[in-house]
């Protein structure tokens, strides 16, 4: 058996999950500086950065481990994005919400999801059958 790997996909998915959460950099340092009651906010899009960041890097060398920190990343984004919609008090701020939800933390979160749940690489050989078996740990 063989196993394959993607290596401009992977490329691809490295740059985009380290670009978003190097993007968030500085929302974090406007969300601190400018606005005094945003700290848990901050707080939120921090982990957000750090679990892109470490998603990125960890898949970048090919270690295993960034399948359960694509998964925090993908729990955090979809939270964050519900609790933006939730907490949208005008429509503008709705509009703005249901925005990024849609253009960038969901999709990020889906990525991040697929990540978390496929295996290393498409398992090939003699058997044709062969398929993928998503990896996924559950602590009890």
């Amino acid at each position: 058996m063989r196993i394959e790997t993607e290596p401009v996909a992977e490329r691809r998915q490295v740059l985009l999950l380290g670009g978003a959460g190097l993007a968030l950099l500085p929302w974090i340092a406007v969300l601190l500086l400018m606005l005094r009651d945003w700290a848990p906010w901050a707080a939120l899009d921090l982990a957000e950065a750090a679990c892109l960041l470490g998603t990125a890097q960890l898949l970048r060398v090919g270690h295993h481990l960034h399948r359960p920190l694509a998964g925090c990343a993908a729990l955090l984004l979809v939270g964050d994005a519900c609790v933006d919609l939730g907490t949208a008090n005008t429509t503008s701020g709705l509009l703005v919400a249901l925005g990024m939800a849609v253009l960038a933390e969901l999709p990020l979160a889906a990525l991040c999801t697929v990540l978390a749940l496929r295996g290393p690489g498409r398992v090939t050989g003699r058997d044709s059958r062969a398929v993928p078996v998503p990896m996924l740990a559950l602590a009890a």
